[in-house]
């Protein structure tokens, strides 16, 4: 089971692969959102805000967001671990249901081209 400094970390280093996105891909990245990760099975979410082509996270909390962001994902920390380290495809994992994710209709749109 991964800990809660193993998902801050991944959070990193998806943000890491987010300021080098190119094309199509750097113009989703660019997008100014409120952010949420609820970890299932840590019970934990991190909360921020995506900017300037990163994911800043701000704040840790216990339990589920205390607050709706724009950008919300949710799933267990391994699942987390798995798709920033590319060995979970994250079309395959939110059709099964193992990832959740929800934005506006728009972000959502401009988020495809991130996954």
């Amino acid at each position: 089971m991964a800990t809660i400094e193993e998902c801050r970390d991944a959070l990193e280093k998806f943000s890491d692969t987010m300021r080098g996105a190119q094309g199509d891909a750097r113009d989703a990245a660019a997008l100014d959102r409120s952010v949420s990760c609820y970890i299932t099975d840590l019970d934990v979410c991190f909360a921020g805000r995506m900017t300037g082509g990163r994911i800043v996270v701000d704040e840790t909390f216990p339990g589920a967001p205390p607050r709706k962001a724009q950008i919300r994902l949710t799933l267990a920390g391994d699942d987390l671990l798995a798709l920033v380290g590319g060995e979970l495809n994250f079309a395959k994992a939110w059709g099964a249901g193992r990832v959740k994710l929800e934005a506006g209709l728009m972000d959502l749109f401009r988020l495809r081209k991130l996954l």
